[in-house]
C-alpha cells in the first residue's frame, strides 16, 4: 500500500510539473484562441538557452517574402508557402510527407504580395486563404483537396501610375502592388466554422525601384472609386459553405459622428465644414470603402465573442471622396463568433489618411482594475501604443507608453513633405505579439521609420486635382523590442536593433522571448531584463513569428526566413529548427 501511495504521489507530481507531456503541439496561429502565443514549455530557458543548435533545416525552393506561421500536430508540421503552396514535414527530422501545389487563377491579380501567414487545422482537414481569393480546404494525411471556393467572385478596380502627374518620380518605378483582394491571413477555427476575412481592398499604389530586394519606394493615395468593402466570413468546415458575413463598412451610418479627436483624446487634422458639405457629393463612398481584415482573430469562447483589427479607407490616404469617420475601418471589432453580429467596435483613427491599419493580431488576458479582475482585449498599433479594452464593452482601460518615437502624427500633406512618425509602416505593423501571463508581459515588435507625407497637384487644363504619397526619407531607421508592463503600460524594457523589426514574438515558460530580424538574425532575449542570450543567422531575413513545439520529451524552436520585399529584407526559402542537442 506504501508503495503504491507513493506512486501515486509520484505521478502527481509529475502531472503538475508537466513532466508528463513529451508532445507538445502548436495547433494554431496564436497557439490558442487568445492569440497569446506563449509556450508553456521550459527544457529550453534563459539558464541553456545559449547551447542552442540547428537541429534540422529545410530549403522550401521559393524564394519571396516569407510570413508562415508552422503548425504543428502529432510530431507533423504543416506550413503555407509563398503562393500557397503547402508543405508536410516530420517535425522532428524535417523530412518532407508531402506537398500540395496551388493553382492560381490566371486571370486574377495579386494585390499585395505572394505572402501568407499560415493555416488552420480542424480534424483531418488543413484550411488556408489565398492571394487570388480562395478558401481552400485539404486532406491533412495527403494534401489533396477536399474542397475550393471563391470567397470573392469579381475583381476591383485598382489605381496606376498614370493618374500621377508627369513630374512626380514614382511615374517612373515598378508597380509592386495596388488595391485589389486577396487573403494573406491565417484562418481560424470555432465551432465547426472557419473564419477568415479579405486583404488588399484599400491598398493603394505601392511603387518600388527596380533593384533587386530594394525596399518600398512610396505608397501613393488616388483619389477615385477603387476597392469595395472588407468583410470577415465564417464558412463550414464541411461544405465551405459561407455561415455569416461581416462588412466591415456599414451600408448606412459609415461617416460616424465626425469628430476632430480621436476616441483617446488625439488632435486631428480634419475640415469637417469640408467634409460634411462632400456627404452629399458622394453618398456611394461606402461602396468602394476599403477596411480590409489583415489580422487573424482571437475568441473568447466564454462568451463566443470574436476580435478582429480592420484596415485603412478606400482610397488609401485620399481621404476628398470619401467623407466621415469611415466605419468601421483602423477599428478593433468584437462581433458575435456564432452570428457574426457586431458587438462593439473602437476606432483608433477616424477618417484614417496615414495608413493606420489595426494590423497586429489582438490578444486576450486579463487584468486587474478598480480591484477587479476583468478580463480584456490588447491591440498593438501602428500607433505606437498598446491598447487595452474591456472584453465586454469595448472600454479602453489603459494606453501603454509608445513603444517607438512619435512625431507629427496626423500632421496634413504638404508639398514639401511633412516629416511623420511612426508612419504607413507603423508603430506595430502585422507582428503578432506574444504574452507572458504570469509576469504580466506583452513583447512587441516595433518599427521607427520616419515617411515624408507629400501633396502633389496634377494639372489637367483648367482642372486640379491633388494626391498625396508616402515616401521614405534619408533619415535613419531602427527597430525596437519593447517589453510592456500590462499593469500599468509601463515599458519595462526595450532592445533596439539596426533594422524595423517585422515578424513577431514568442514568449516561453523558460523566461525567454525569440524575434527575428531582416539581416537574418533570430535572437533569444530574458523575458523580464532584455538581455540578449542568444543569437544566430539565417542565410535570408528572420520576418516570421517563432514557434516552440516538443517531441518526444525534447523542445524545439521553429521559424520560417524568407525576408521581406517591402523592407528590402533578403528574400529566401528556409524553414529552421533548433534545439538543445
Amino acid at each position: 500500500m506504501t508503495y503504491i501511495k507513493s506512486l501515486i504521489t509520484l505521478c502527481l507530481l509529475m502531472f503538475l510539473s508537466g513532466c508528463q507531456e513529451r508532445n507538445v503541439d502548436w495547433l494554431s496561429y496564436g497557439n490558442n484562441l487568445e492569440n497569446q502565443r506563449y509556450s508553456k514549455l521550459s527544457q529550453i530557458n534563459d539558464k541553456n538557452v545559449n547551447s542552442l543548435k540547428l537541429a534540422w533545416e529545410y530549403q522550401t525552393g521559393i524564394k519571396a517574402t516569407f510570413q508562415a506561421t508552422p503548425l504543428v500536430y502529432r510530431g507533423i508540421m504543416y506550413i503555407s508557402l509563398p503562393y500557397n503552396h503547402v508543405i508536410a514535414l516530420n517535425a522532428k527530422t524535417g523530412e518532407e510527407i508531402w506537398r500540395y501545389e496551388h493553382e492560381r487563377n490566371p486571370d486574377w491579380k495579386m494585390c499585395c504580395g505572394p505572402s501568407n501567414r499560415g493555416l488552420a487545422i480542424h480534424g483531418s482537414q488543413i484550411f488556408m486563404g489565398t492571394v487570388d481569393a480562395r478558401l481552400i480546404s485539404l486532406n491533412i494525411k495527403t494534401g489533396e483537396k477536399i474542397w475550393d471556393i471563391n470567397v470573392v467572385e469579381n475583381l476591383v478596380a485598382t489605381e496606376s501610375l498614370s493618374s500621377l502627374n508627369d513630374v512626380d518620380p514614382n511615374r517612373k518605378k515598378l508597380v509592386s502592388g495596388g488595391t485589389g483582394v486577396g487573403i494573406s491571413m491565417a484562418p481560424i477555427i470555432y465551432e465547426n466554422k472557419v473564419i477568415i476575412g479579405i486583404t488588399g481592398v484599400g491598398y493603394g499604389l505601392h511603387v518600388e525601384d527596380a533593384e533587386k530586394d530594394s525596399p518600398l519606394g512610396a505608397v501613393v493615395g488616388v483619389t477615385g472609386r477603387f476597392g469595395r468593402p472588407g468583410f470577415l466570413a465564417a464558412y463550414d468546415v464541411y461544405s465551405g459553405k459561407q455561415i455569416w458575413q461581416f462588412d466591415t463598412i456599414p451600408k448606412e451610418g459609415w461617416e460616424g459622428e465626425m469628430s476632430n479627436y480621436t476616441r483617446d483624446g488625439e488632435s486631428l487634422n480634419r475640415n469637417l465644414l469640408i467634409e460634411k458639405e462632400s456627404l452629399e457629393k458622394y453618398p456611394n463612398a461606402a461602396k468602394y470603402g476599403g477596411g480590409s481584415a489583415w489580422t487573424t482573430p482571437a475568441i473568447d469562447s466564454e462568451t463566443n465573442t470574436l476580435f478582429f483589427g480592420t484596415g485603412n479607407p478606400s482610397p488609401q490616404m485620399s481621404g476628398e471622396s470619401r467623407p466621415g469617420d469611415n466605419l468601421y475601418t483602423v477599428s478593433l471589432v468584437a462581433l458575435d463568433a456564432n452570428t457574426g453580429k457586431i458587438k462593439w467596435f473602437y476606432q483608433q483613427v477616424p477618417h484614417d489618411i496615414w495608413g493606420y491599419d489595426v494590423a497586429s493580431p489582438p490578444v486576450l488576458f486579463h487584468t486587474i482594475k478598480d480591484g477587479k479582475f476583468i478580463p480584456v482585449v490588447g491591440q498593438a498599433g501602428k500607433t505606437g501604443w498598446f491598447y487595452i479594452h474591456n472584453r465586454n464593452t469595448g472600454e479602453l482601460i489603459l494606453k501603454s507608453e509608445a513603444f517607438v518615437p512619435q512625431k507629427n502624427m496626423f500632421a496634413e500633406a504638404t508639398k514639401e513633405g511633412s516629416i511623420i512618425y511612426p508612419g504607413i509602416l507603423g508603430g506595430s505593423n502585422w507582428s503578432p505579439v506574444s504574452l507572458d501571463v504570469n509576469e504580466h508581459m506583452a513583447y512587441i515588435s516595433g518599427i521607427h521609420a520616419p515617411i515624408k507625407y507629400m501633396l502633389h497637384e496634377n494639372i489637367s487644363g483648367n482642372n486640379i486635382t491633388s494626391y498625396t504619397s508616402s515616401e521614405p526619407t534619408d533619415d535613419q531607421q531602427w527597430g525596437l523590442l519593447s517589453a510592456i508592463n500590462l499593469s500599468n503600460g509601463k515599458i519595462a524594457w526595450q532592445h533596439q536593433t539596426d533594422q524595423p523589426l517585422l515578424g513577431g514574438t514568442l514568449a516561453t515558460n523558460g523566461k525567454l522571448v525569440f524575434s527575428g530580424e531582416g539581416n537574418g538574425s533570430l535572437n533569444a532575449f530574458h523575458s523580464l531584463t532584455g538581455k540578449l542570450l542568444w543569437t544566430t543567422k539565417i542565410n535570408a531575413g528572420v520576418n516570421a513569428p517563432p514557434i516552440s513545439y516538443m517531441i518526444e520529451g525534447k523542445q524545439y524552436i521553429a521559424v520560417a526566413a524568407g525576408g521581406n520585399k517591402i523592407m528590402g529584407y533578403k528574400q529566401g526559402d528556409y524553414i529552421s529548427v533548433y534545439s538543445l542537442n
